[in-house]
């Protein structure tokens, strides 16, 4: 990338724009296109690009925000911790925010508890370097762009000696989740647009599923407005002539391969294993939890953590709106006791939640 206005050229996205609707007239119905990235999601209200579209488009938001994802038992924990004796809980800042049945972590924060907000998870390591009578826990929430920082940061704590450093691993894996859309029935999806930033990590070939198995498009896009639009075009021409293959719009960083130190760095330390999603239940292997070499630095064993149930806040439908079968408007609570100053649900929480992005930019 040579200069950002190469991706916001207001002529090159009118040319995109008349080659959506030239081509959307081929269709022969309406078609329904998911983007599974809280970037993604963010960036097309802010572009405006919903706007843009022919009425045979379709654009729905998934489960593309990590925080949206976490389920109330995951956030319970991380409040449980931080009330317990000599123990300090670190977290990145969407989560502290994100209410549970015991409060969220800035409740804890606020009432004495110990947690501190950060912006890298070398933090915590640093911070446990240096107070050795403290219990440092790494809450890890994220996708598979930020999993390697977690699995990075408990090898530093390894490499340092401590032994007052563990990890609550919430990580998740993206393709398992995009599966296990496409085979709900009450969910029905055309195409993907895939996660730049995820990709760059895991590789294209991940999705490799979704042109073989369901015969769907997916495009991997950057962020910018023409990056968007141009994923836009290849997935609707696919679409036109009928064909389903996964493309890589986002060749600046994205490769079929995708980053192998880093997937390295996250086999030396997590495995894969079964998790829940907040909306879209249990999925099979979806999730990243310490493997057994470095049980020593796993929080869930460490701490006789209770097992809270996963329970949703009353009249929230944020896991319907995650699974895209509804838009936050039509929720009871948008807007009115929901809204980003008192949220109710995860998705008005986030900077890239649906809900969040729907009440800062309008329907597009």
């Amino acid at each position: 990338m040579k200069y950002i206005d190469e991706f916001r050229n207001p002529e090159i996205a009118k040319k995109l724009i008349a080659r959506i609707h030239n081509l959307s007239e081929k269709l022969p119905e309406q078609k329904t296109i998911m983007e599974i990235c809280g970037g993604h999601t963010v960036a097309l209200f802010k572009f405006g690009i919903h706007a843009l579209l022919p009425k045979k488009i379709k654009l729905v938001s998934g489960p593309g925000c990590p925080v949206c994802v976490t389920t109330n038992k995951t956030i319970d924990k991380s409040v449980w911790l931080a009330k317990q004796p000599d123990v300090k809980v670190f977290s990145f800042g969407d989560m502290m925010r994100v209410p549970g049945s015991l409060g969220t972590l800035t409740d804890a924060a606020f009432s004495g508890e110990k947690v501190q907000m950060i912006y890298s998870p070398m933090q915590a390591v640093d911070f446990a370097a240096k107070n050795p009578d403290k219990k440092c826990v790494l809450f890890g929430v994220g996708f598979e762009t930020t999993v390697p920082t977690h699995a990075a940061a408990v090898l530093a704590a390894k490499n340092l000696g401590l032994k007052n450093f563990s990890l609550l691993s919430a990580g998740k894996l993206t393709p398992p989740a995009m599966h296990a859309l496409l085979e709900d029935e009450k969910v029905k999806l055309d195409a993907f647009i895939a996660p730049g930033h995820v990709t760059t990590i895991i590789g294209a070939a991940a999705y490799k599923f979704i042109e073989e198995d369901f015969k769907k498009p997916c495009v991997v896009s950057g962020f910018e407005l023409c990056d968007l639009l141009e994923s836009l075009v290849r997935i609707i021409d696919q679409l036109v002539n009928n064909e389903h293959k996964v493309e890589i719009q986002y060749t600046r960083t994205v490769t079929f391969e995708g980053n192998k130190k880093a997937q390295e760095v996250i086999d030396k330390v997590l495995k894969v294993a079964d998790t829940n999603w907040r909306g879209l239940g249990q999925i099979l292997k979806s999730g990243f939890k310490v493997n057994n070499n470095f049980a020593d630095f796993n929080a869930e064993l460490i701490f006789n953590i209770p097992d809270f149930p996963n329970e949703e806040p009353a009249g929230c439908r944020c896991g319907d709106v995650l699974k895209g079968i509804c838009i936050p408007e039509k929720c009871g609570l948008f807007g009115k006791k929901c809204t980003p100053e008192h949220p109710v649900g995860p998705c008005m929480v986030s900077s890239e939640g649906s809900c969040g992005a729907h009440y800062r930019f309008g329907k597009g």
